[in-house]
């Protein structure tokens, strides 16, 4: 372990593939934030709409990532189980926040705002859309609750793909999208001698206010 532990604290990276200026971003962080969503995408590095949410139940915070499926005018959608412990999490607290981290451009964008359940017309929208496996991944999981073995669980799924071979797979009520409304982004730039930008923009007033953190 001692081996691991020193391996880890000579890991060192100098950011030096860019700078965040306030003259250069756009007033408006849905934008800004497209904007580096396309940079990303066309620097095609892997997993581009992977995101950490973060949730808060029990005065205990728990995090995992999950997918970005749709954005719109401030508004990002994921999908999961609503039984599942974020699914929970949420019911209770609808303060919730994601994280993209980008490596390869040495980029960091945090997004704060409350959730609620997407609509049922978007829900099924979106299921349909699935491939027939993780339509049938939906039904036969009860995500985040204690499995006896695997294989109970592809058990699960053989009587699934026979119930309804040659069917269309309906929606199962206990899954559906989320649909996070931001208040505040954070945008990060890596930068030479850790001293990192940091530039933050905060909904007041319905106008966004933009500061510069220190790193």
């Amino acid at each position: 372990m001692s081996k691991i532990t020193d391996h880890i604290n000579q890991l060192r990276e100098d950011f030096m593939k860019g700078s965040l200026n306030e003259v250069d971003i756009h007033k408006d962080p849905f934008t800004q934030f497209e904007i580096w969503l396309q940079q990303a995408i066309q620097s095609e590095m892997p997993e581009v709409q992977a995101m950490n949410l973060s949730t808060i139940s029990d005065n205990k915070p728990s995090s995992r990532i999950v997918y970005l499926r749709r954005l719109n005018n401030h508004k990002f959608w994921f999908y999961g189980n609503y039984d599942s412990k974020k699914g929970k999490s949420l019911e209770e607290n609808p303060n919730a926040s994601l994280n993209f981290f980008w490596p390869e451009l040495q980029r960091q964008i945090r997004i704060e705002g409350t959730v609620k359940k997407a609509t049922k017309v978007n829900s099924d929208n979106y299921f349909n859309s699935r491939p027939l496996e993780s339509q049938l991944g939906a039904w036969a999981s009860a995500q985040s609750n204690k499995l006896s073995s695997r294989k109970k669980l592809e058990n699960k799924l053989t009587e699934l793909k026979k119930q309804f071979k040659g069917k269309e797979v309906p929606r199962p009520e206990h899954w559906g999208g989320w649909v996070l409304t931001a208040n505040y982004y954070e945008f990060w730039q890596g930068r030479k001698s850790r001293l990192h930008d940091r530039l933050i923009y905060e909904l007041k007033d319905k106008n966004w206010e933009i500061s510069r953190l220190a790193p």
